[in-house]
């Protein structure tokens, strides 16, 4: 095989993989809870801040790992205790609220670290050969990444109990309630968890971004992409997405520029809005 056919097959699978897991915590927050979270791309780039500082303090790169979801967790309690909660059932509410949020989270960073771009060094660093192909290792160990938490998530969450109890809250929260379910208990682990998995997305990427307080609006905006074409309630749906969007963002950015890869995607969405606006893979 040439080897720039399967430097472009890896970049392909490198887009699919970053982007499903950036999608995976707005996914778990909206498919299970309902809460569309505007937040989510901050919540990413508190994860990315959390790796700078790692890096910047000399300290190893995996203690970006705990860091994040320590800060990421303790914003995700904090913000559905004494904002989201009061609000399920009402989506309209929860956008505006976690829209406030993303501008005061994005404030925050502009206080604390500024306006200026940090870059970080890839804490793998080198190459590989690929079928004759010469490809980072970081990029290659994220991508096993992404698979094992994917992996990992979807197992815990179709053989555990708790998964089977939160499947209940989701499917039916006043049932599960009378069943003696602890909804409101579940209902601020499953938001936690997706603020952490926003946080550690956020980690893993750093090193191949532009950190800076505006770079959640991308994210954001993309996992939202993801859920349009792929539906949500299901990790076929999240990767059916990242397939689709990911892969259409790799191909046309190698034909002409990021800008082009940007607008396709943003068309297909628009084109699966007004087509399938349940997506590819909706929960029925």
């Amino acid at each position: 095989m040439e080897p720039v056919l399967v430097a472009q097959a890896l970049n392909a699978l490198f887009g699919i993989a970053s982007l499903a897991i950036v999608a995976l915590g707005l996914a778990v927050v909206l498919g299970l809870l309902g809460v569309l979270n505007l937040a989510h791309g901050e919540l990413v780039m508190v994860g990315a801040y959390c790796a700078w500082v790692a890096q910047q303090n000399g300290w190893p790169y995996l203690t970006a790992v705990p860091l994040a979801l320590v800060v990421c967790g303790i914003l995700g309690y904090a913000v559905e205790r004494w904002l989201v909660r009061p609000l399920y059932q009402r989506p309209f509410d929860t956008l505006v609220v976690t829209w406030g949020l993303s501008l005061l989270l994005r404030k925050c960073a502009e206080a604390i670290f500024g306006l200026g771009y940090k870059s970080l060094s890839e804490p793998i660093g080198g190459t590989v050969d690929v079928l004759g192909a010469t490809y980072p290792r970081f990029r290659l160990v994220l991508i096993g990444v992404s698979a094992v938490v994917l992996g990992g998530l979807v197992l815990w969450y179709a053989k555990s109990r708790t998964g089977t109890r939160i499947k209940a809250m989701a499917g039916n929260p006043d049932l599960a309630r009378a069943l003696g379910i602890p909804v409101a208990r579940y209902a601020s682990a499953t938001f936690i968890v997706g603020t952490c998995l926003a946080g550690l997305a956020g980690v893993l990427i750093a090193p191949l971004v532009p950190v800076q307080p505006f770079m959640g609006l991308d994210h954001v905006l993309m996992s939202f992409f993801v859920l349009v074409v792929g539906g949500l309630g299901s990790v076929g749906g999240l990767l059916t997405g990242s397939a689709v969007i990911g892969g259409t963002n790799s191909v046309v950015s190698a034909l002409s520029d990021s800008t082009g890869g940007y607008f396709a995607v943003l068309a297909l969405a628009i084109v699966f809005l007004w087509l399938r606006p349940r997506g590819i893979h909706a929960r029925t």
